[in-house]
């Protein structure tokens, strides 16, 4: 078989020469620190971009949780529901202030957190007051019947927006339906720093608070003096250049992504699969990744361990694992769907809602499910290779 010569990736950073630029005049200025000209700009920008009034730029997306998990308030043996097939990113934050994470089933409609689930966890644990919501792949959850529940029993939301930087719900930004929220800048998000990320939130105290901690709770005096526990969490101005020649790109890098979503979309239609899905009416995701979901029927057996997985070819039928297999051979990157955090040997003995006990959601889409090469330098021949690789596994 044919196989591309230089890589074809999951999602690469896409550059386009203004990073260079910021990058040199911070070196040029030497703000080499985690102050300077490109963090102020970034900040002002994106708080504007999303629609909030306060940004935080620290130095990764993960930090900007940990310190949504301290402005909530979240002390030790506190319960905390959070959505449960994500990145462990999302959840681990909840653990560093001792918290103890909840996990609540996903929804087919969106592959995010099932607010039917949500409400039967209220019913179990009434005294929970936080709520973490990971928008997939960048496309978001159900906010409304979310928002309702939460403001219902009078919960904080905690957006994990660090997929969706730029999608949409009903017109309004990810990374804004939290009290707090966050977004990341991480090597593959859409718009990337190479690392870094941000916390968004209306209120100047949490975001003071959160600049304070970020520079490890320096108090304000002539000296080096602290009274509580702070944080090497601030971003680079280095890093913050590369944001700040990023961000004019932000819609083009959404409409490439779409593009390669609708093209896989339209050339699976007449196979036994679909793609992640959104509520067109309420929804405009920033297709970050395309991922597919194989039919039940046309499911091969497949069976995986904790490191390997195995499956029987069956004629007419493949399965996560064939398929990933294939599109390496061909010298591009795929990736199984994220591993539901309840599945995790880590989080198993945490409690776990689903809306049906009889349907675990989650584990489902994990089984069925593989993430596509979505990389928007990918060409369209390159994209109908990975195609027709794809539509042989089900022969």
């Amino acid at each position: 078989m044919n196989k591309f010569e230089n890589k074809v990736y999951l999602s690469s950073p896409t550059m386009h020469g203004e990073e260079l630029k910021y990058m040199t005049e911070a070196f040029d200025k030497n703000w080499m620190s985690t102050v300077g000209e490109n963090i102020n700009y970034i900040e002002n920008a994106i708080s504007k971009r999303v629609g909030v009034n306060y940004a935080v730029a620290l130095s990764a997306g993960t930090c900007a949780l940990h310190l949504c998990m301290k402005l909530a308030g979240i002390k030790r043996g506190d319960l905390v529901f959070c959505s449960d097939m994500t990145f462990d990113a999302t959840v681990n934050p909840v653990v560093y202030e001792g918290g103890i994470p909840v996990f609540i089933d996903t929804e087919y409609d969106t592959w995010n957190m099932d607010p039917a689930a949500l409400e039967k966890a209220f019913e179990i644990y009434p005294n929970v007051k936080t709520v973490v919501v990971a928008n997939l792949y960048g496309t978001p959850c159900k906010m409304d019947e979310i928002k309702k529940i939460c403001d219902k029993h009078n919960a904080i939301i905690v957006e994990d927006a660090a997929e969706s930087f730029g999608a949409t719900y009903k017109g309004i930004q990810t990374g804004t339906f939290g009290k707090y929220n966050v977004i990341s800048f991480n090597g593959n998000k859409i718009i990337t720093g190479s690392s870094g990320g941000m916390l968004l939130t209306d209120s100047k105290e949490a975001a003071d608070k959160a600049r304070k901690w970020s520079t490890q709770a320096r108090e304000n005096a002539p000296w080096y003096q602290h009274k509580e526990i702070g944080y090497n969490y601030r971003m680079s101005n280095v890093i913050a250049g590369v944001v700040r020649g990023q961000l004019p790109y932000l819609e083009e890098h959404i409409a490439q992504k779409k593009v390669i979503y609708e093209r896989y979309k339209e050339a699976f239609k007449d196979l036994p699969c679909s793609m992640n899905p959104y509520i067109e009416s309420d929804m405009q995701p920033n297709f970050w990744l395309s991922c597919m979901l194989i039919d039940k029927n046309a499911m091969c057996k497949q069976v995986r361990s904790e490191s390997e997985a195995r499956y029987i070819k069956e004629k007419g039928k493949t399965c996560p694992t064939e398929i990933l297999e294939k599109i390496a051979s061909v010298n591009a990157e795929g990736r199984p769907i994220w591993k539901p955090m309840h599945m995790q040997p880590i989080y198993r003995n945490n409690s776990f809602i689903a809306n049906d006990k009889n349907v675990d959601v989650g584990m489902d889409i994990f089984e069925r499910g593989l993430c596509l090469p979505s990389d928007n330098k990918m060409t369209p021949e390159q994209q109908d290779f990975i195609i027709s690789v794809i539509k042989e596994c089900f022969e």
